[in-house]
């Protein structure tokens, strides 16, 4: 077995180099002697008293969820195409923007990685809706904020929709009784409190 040093560039599942520290892969402790995938599919076997660490990558590739995305993208409504020109390369303050991205179970329409922020346009379909409720419920469960729009908002207000975007992504918005469609992972919690 050849001795790689700490900090070394490592490879994932397909042989691609990482840096040391690379997202987006899973953790898992696993006997160095175990072949390369082993550790995952067989976390009940292995040495005795070792531990083996299985997460769940949120971001995995999922074909499936990949080729609904593509698919999204290319029959998108008047309303994402317009807010996405206002979000697209950087236009808003800096801030990078991706559409229709898979995202555990879901693809959402807009998402900024690096303030964990979604942001949703809904059709009149989408009111009152209970997945609605449980799809955000579980994204900000998992780390991310959503800020929800209807369409009429986005061809009517779309200033006042880019400066409320811009609002949560510097931090001023914060959720409450009044900001019914901006949904935190902290509000989530004290959500679930009072219905205790």
């Amino acid at each position: 077995m050849a001795y790689v040093a700490p900090g070394a560039p490592s490879s994932d599942p397909s042989g691609h180099l990482l840096p040391a520290g690379e997202k987006g892969t899973a953790d898992v402790a696993a006997s160095p002697f175990s072949p390369r995938g082993e550790g995952a599919r067989r976390a009940d076997e292995g040495a005795p008293g070792a531990t083996k660490i299985i997460k769940q990558d949120i971001r995995k590739h999922r074909t499936d969820k990949t080729d609904q995305a593509r698919a999204l993208r290319r029959n998108e409504t008047e309303e994402e195409y317009h807010l996405w020109s206002d979000l697209r390369a950087r236009r808003l303050n800096g801030y990078k923007f991706a559409r229709q991205i898979p995202l555990g179970p879901f693809i959402v329409d807009f998402l900024c990685r690096e303030k964990r922020l979604i942001v949703e346009v809904d059709g009149f379909q989408h009111a009152e809706n209970l997945t609605d409720q449980r799809r955000t419920e579980w994204l900000n469960a998992n780390g991310y904020s959503v800020l929800r729009f209807w369409n009429q908002e986005v061809s009517r207000e779309r200033r006042s929709v880019l400066e409320t975007i811009l609002a949560a992504l510097e931090g001023r918005l914060e959720a409450s009784k009044e900001t019914l469609s901006f949904y935190s992972p902290g509000e989530s919690k004290e959500m679930k409190r009072e219905r205790s």
